[in-house]
Formats: C-alpha cells, sequence, structure tokens
C-alpha cells in the first residue's frame, strides 16, 4: 500500500496545499526523512538532486514555525545562488496560508534590500555561506532564535571551499537545535562535519533512480525568456504532430488552462486531474485508448492510473521535482520494443534541474529551439503531400476527374493541381497561425498558388 502524506504526520492544512500543487504520493526521502523530522532527531541523507529532498526538509520545518515570533527561526545553507532561489520558491510554494516569511539570500543581489526584508521580519532564511556570514558580520542576521538548520548538497559546499563559512555558521546557531544534512555522497570531510556539529543523527539513504529507457528520445525545447510556455507549446505540438501524447503539468487549474488553449486552436485534447469524478476519469481513458482524444494534459497524480499502449509521446510542460518523476513519466513512452519521444519545455531558470535530471539518468537531451513559422508551414506541406499520396491510390478520386476536365478547359492542370491543395492547406492550417500570418518571404512559395489561364501556359495541352 502506497503512503500518503498525511500518514508521514503532516497536517490536513500542509496536506491540502501539496495536493493543490499536484503532489499527493511522498518519494523514498520524503517517507524516510518527514516523520525523523518531525520527531525532533537530527538527520544525515544521503540523497541525490532530484529525489525531493527540499519537501523532505522543508514540511517539517513548515509544521512547527511559530508565526507570531518575527525572527529567522530556520536557516538552509546551499552552495549556489541557484539553488538558493529554488529551494525558497519551493518552500514558499509549500506554505499556504501560513503567514511564513521566506527569504533567498545570495551574492550577486543588493545587500540593502535583503537586510531591509530581515529587518521587517522573516521566519526562513536560504542563503549561500558567503552572503550569510556578510550578513551575521553586519548584524542583520541574527541566528540566536534558529531552532533548525539544514545544509542542502554539502558536499558541493564543501568542494566549492566554503568549508570554514560553514562551520564558523553552524558555531553562530545555537546549540540547542536540529541540524539535518543531505548530500548525494560522503567525503571524508562530510563525515568529519556530522561527527562535529550533529548529535545522534538518523541515517536516510536513497538510491539513485534508474536510468531512463534507452528507446525514448528525450528533446528539450528551449522557451526564450519573452515567451510564457502555454505560447511556445503551440509551434512544439504542430511541429513534433503526436499521434498519442500525455502533456504532465504541475496542478489542475494549469491543466484546466492548457486544454481549454488547445481545444481553441482546433486540437483533439482532453483534462485529467484530481478534480474529475471517477466516472469521468474512466470515459475518458476509455477514449484516449480508442484514439478518440490524441492528447491528455495530466497532473502527475491522476496520471497514476492512465496507462496507455502505444504511447507516442510525453511532452513534460511542467518539469518534475524528483528524477524519479521524471522517469516515472517517460517511461509511459517506448514500450513493448516501440520508440517513443519524451520532450521537455525549459525555461532559462530550469536549466539546472535540466542538467540534473540529465546527469541522473545519464543521457543528455537534444536541445531545440521553439519552431519557426516557416518549419510549421513545411512540416503541414509534407503532411499534405502525404495526404495527396492516400488520396491519389484511393477510389473516390474518379469523382473528381470531371471537374478537372471543365477547369482544364481554361487553366493549367498544374495550376488547378496547386489549388486545390491550397484549399485543403488552408483548412488545415491552424487557427492561431491564420490570425498572425507570415510575410511573404517566410512561406514556401508552394503555399500560395495562382491559377494561370491556359493562353498564358507556357507549355500547351498539345504540345
Amino acid at each position: 500500500m502506497d503512503l500518503s502524506f498525511e500518514s508521514l504526520g503532516l497536517s490536513e492544512a500542509r496536506v491540502r496545499q501539496l495536493e493543490k500543487l499536484g503532489f499527493t504520493a511522498p518519494t523514498s526521502v520524503q517517507v524516510q526523512a518527514i516523520p525523523q523530522l518531525l520527531s525532533g532527531r537530527d538527520m544525515v541523507g544521503q540523497s541525490q538532486t532530484g529525489t525531493g529532498k527540499t519537501a523532505a526538509f522543508s514540511l517539517p520545518i513548515l509544521e512547527q514555525v511559530d508565526v507570531e515570533q518575527k525572527a529567522v527561526q530556520a536557516l538552509i545553507l546551499t552552495p549556489t545562488r541557484e539553488l538558493a532561489v529554488q529551494v525558497s520558491q519551493a518552500i514558499s510554494s509549500f506554505v499556504g496560508d501560513l503567514d511564513v516569511r521566506v527569504l533567498a539570500i545570495y551574492g550577486g543581489q543588493a545587500i540593502d534590500r535583503q537586510m531591509l526584508q530581515l529587518k521587517r521580519g522573516v521566519h526562513i532564511v536560504v542563503g549561500t555561506p558567503g552572503r550569510v556570514i556578510d550578513l551575521l558580520n553586519r548584524g542583520n542576521l541574527k541566528l540566536n532564535q534558529v531552532k533548525w538548520l539544514v545544509l542542502d548538497e554539502a558536499d558541493e559546499m564543501l568542494s566549492m571551499g566554503f568549508v570554514d563559512d560553514v562551520e564558523k555558521i553552524l558555531q553562530a546557531a545555537p546549540t540547542e537545535r536540529q541540524t539535518a544534512l543531505f548530500s548525494a555522497t560522503m567525503p571524508l570531510s562530510i563525515r568529519v562535519l556530522v561527527k562535529k556539529f550533529l548529535r545522534s543523527p538518523v541515517t536516510v539513504t536513497v538510491e539513485q533512480p534508474k536510468a531512463a529507457p534507452s528507446k525514448i528520445n528525450q528533446i528539450a525545447y528551449q522557451v526564450p525568456r519573452q515567451m510564457t510556455k502555454a505560447k511556445a507549446l503551440l509551434p512544439i505540438l504542430e511541429l513534433e504532430d503526436p499521434e498519442s501524447a500525455l502533456i504532465f503539468v504541475r496542478t489542475r487549474r494549469t491543466a484546466a488552462e492548457l486544454t481549454n488553449l488547445l481545444q481553441a486552436a482546433g486540437h483533439s485534447a482532453d483534462e485529467y486531474h484530481g478534480d474529475l469524478t471517477q466516472q469521468a476519469r474512466e470515459r475518458l481513458l476509455t477514449r484516449f485508448r480508442n484514439k478518440q482524444v490524441r492528447w491528455v494534459i495530466a497532473t502527475d497524480i491522476a496520471a497514476r492510473g492512465l496507462d496507455v499502449d502505444q504511447l507516442t509521446h510525453v511532452i513534460n510542460y511542467d518539469l518534475p521535482d524528483s528524477v524519479e518523476s521524471y522517469v516515472h513519466r517517460i517511461g509511459r513512452t517506448g514500450r513493448a520494443g516501440n520508440e517513443g519521444t519524451a520532450i521537455s519545455l525549459v525555461q532559462a531558470f530550469e536549466r539546472r534541474k535540466q542538467q540534473q535530471i540529465e546527469r541522473h539518468v545519464r543521457q543528455n537531451w537534444k536541445i531545440n529551439y521553439i519552431p519557426t513559422r516557416a518549419q510549421i508551414e513545411a512540416r503541414q506541406i509534407e503532411k499534405l503531400q502525404v495526404h495527396v499520396r492516400e488520396i491519389l491510390a484511393g477510389e473516390r478520386l474518379a469523382s473528381f476527374l470531371p471537374i478537372v476536365r471543365d477547369l482544364s478547359e481554361e487553366y493549367d492542370a498544374h495550376a488547378i493541381a496547386a489549388a486545390a491543395l491550397q484549399m485543403a492547406y488552408d483548412k488545415t492550417r491552424p487557427a492561431w497561425m491564420q490570425d498572425n500570418a507570415a510575410t511573404e518571404e517566410e512561406r514556401p512559395i508552394t503555399s500560395k498558388p495562382t491559377l494561370i489561364k491556359r493562353s498564358q501556359a507556357s507549355v500547351s495541352k498539345n504540345s
């Protein structure tokens, strides 16, 4: 039987907030760590990045933080500014209705602004060692009320030369505190740190996730800073043209919004999430398996019961929080000896997560840029050509030959065929491209044929 977050000792309010974010089943590190941290134990977690450890250490803190006390009660040290921002954003998303203030402090950002926010009152600080030391020395960051101290990616922190800063920070914090250390590896320097600063810690070990199946083609599309993921998805889908796809999103709201967007663009798409009744889920599953719906937009929890044979694509509209989830997601395609495609939409701030996933699944993603209008139109014409060949091999063609005979008395046969192709192309052309037409220079010349009078044709029918 799968464990739930509630069974780990989290409050109903915290569980509800996790469900809103699409989290319902805890990862291995969360199952092991949350009960121990809630009980007040110090902890050493040997866990790779991407296994869900941020939630593992932050959820117990959020359960116990005193919102009435306007002082720093938890300090989380990270090796890089990118990780500090990522961790603080994750914790902020877990807060929900709690009036808990979370602040990321790191070099490269105006220190005056950070000092002002600390003065106003912050409950949880996530920071890099250098900036934490700087604010400690200035007297703006006070650790006398700290009850929880977390070292995240401790091995990387020490390998970057922060060992003296880390020890200074640990010594500045109250001895009566709870300390958790997470590290992918356990070199001697980490073991020395554990022995010196942690009190009878419990050890949690999470095995590295298995590599992704080799028959899955993994692609990343880089989303430009000025473009939303929703706007980027439409041209990607037009170019890739998945026969059947699961599109993974983080929240039910995103699933609904994306479904509306795709349906408005004329696509066969539907949503699958926790708000649907069991009857509605079963009905959608049947339609998906019968290929009556091509693309399903789903949250992770709902998609657990959504297994479809011969699924051609998995699309990570939102990257998952753990490598385990990524492997589980993309493993739905490329089954039974078939090849599959896994597409991930990656914004600039997610590059670090992308690299972590690549490193853990031991495969590099093929990096693509958002398709241009010219690429999409070329793809549409390729599909049209295939369709024409199918029609030429069919039996209904004879019904339309009299029309061609009548028109050929006045127009060139090539122009008649091109006009018919334009009619077919314009009907299948995506609505969002019709609303924002490309310039003539961007269009293939075959996309806009002109009927040529017989008298103007360079080659006559009888020549």
